[in-house]
């Protein structure tokens, strides 16, 4: 891919992130992970799925097997946190 072409993909996923309805997204570190699975009695698989396509993946540079925490403003909880395991596809 051209630096030109890098560069504006770059620049329409930073676009994404800024938009006033996405939410605000991360990628939760390894050690995090272990307890958040701990906390909600889970394994990694049974979090809801997000592929790797998904164009909020793709702009905060998450991989397959990695977990992401997304935080969404809502009008009765104030902030609802939710984590999703990032898939291929």
């Amino acid at each position: 891919m051209s630096s030109k072409r890098r560069r504006k993909s770059e620049e329409r996923f930073k676009r994404i992130l800024e938009h006033e309805y996405m939410p605000k997204a991360e990628i939760v570190p390894k050690e995090e992970v272990k307890e958040i699975l701990k906390q909600l009695n889970a394994k990694v698989f049974q979090l809801p799925w997000i592929r790797a396509s998904d164009p909020l993946v793709r702009a905060i540079g998450a991989r397959p097997g990695n977990v992401i925490r997304i935080i969404r403003k809502s009008d009765t909880a104030g902030e609802f946190v939710t984590y999703r395991f990032v898939v291929p596809g």
